[in-house]
């Protein structure tokens, strides 16, 4: 993985700056390259739980997630959720997104976690531990597959999560 450096924030935190380039950055994938027609700006990324991660450059954004806590669990008891996890397509093949990941985990990973990733994305996630939780379903127009992380407590980072049916 890259040696970067990783800024994480969360809405009061943020400038203008830094929301335009996450913000462009999300856009130019997933509205421009990838043609989603759903609405990107969700009022989720205002909320006060809601923690935001990037990797910038001297052209913006390079790479972003953010990360959602819900009031209750979304899938069995992971209530924190990654998503809009983007890469600039000039910066991909780097291992930006792994870099982002990894961040989140030391930070939350006592925590479990869920995420609707696009199906050929599923690999990336994999490497963190997260797993299948479900079959191959449609979002934003484009195959998802729901994958789940468990806990994993300070003093067993080791073990390993198990399998969960939906």
């Amino acid at each position: 993985m890259p040696n970067c450096s990783v800024v994480s924030k969360s809405w009061s935190e943020l400038t203008t700056t830094d929301l335009y380039s996450f913000l462009k950055l999300r856009t130019d994938v997933f509205f421009l390259e990838q043609r989603i027609n759903e609405t990107e700006l969700d009022w989720r990324d205002s909320e006060e739980a809601t923690r935001h991660f990037w990797v910038a450059d001297a052209a913006g954004a390079a790479a972003y997630l953010r990360v959602l806590v819900d009031d209750a669990p979304t899938h069995h008891d992971a209530a924190h959720i990654i998503g809009r996890v983007v890469v600039r397509e000039d910066r991909r093949g780097e291992g930006l997104a792994q870099v982002l990941i990894a961040e989140v985990l030391q930070q939350y990973g006592h925590l479990p976690f869920v995420l609707h990733a696009q199906e050929y994305v599923a690999p990336l996630y994999a490497k963190f531990g997260f797993l299948p939780a479900g079959d191959v379903f449609e979002e934003a127009g484009m195959p998802h597959l729901t994958m789940y992380r468990a806990a994993v407590t300070p003093a067993d980072p080791g073990s390993e999560p198990t399998t969960l049916s939906a």
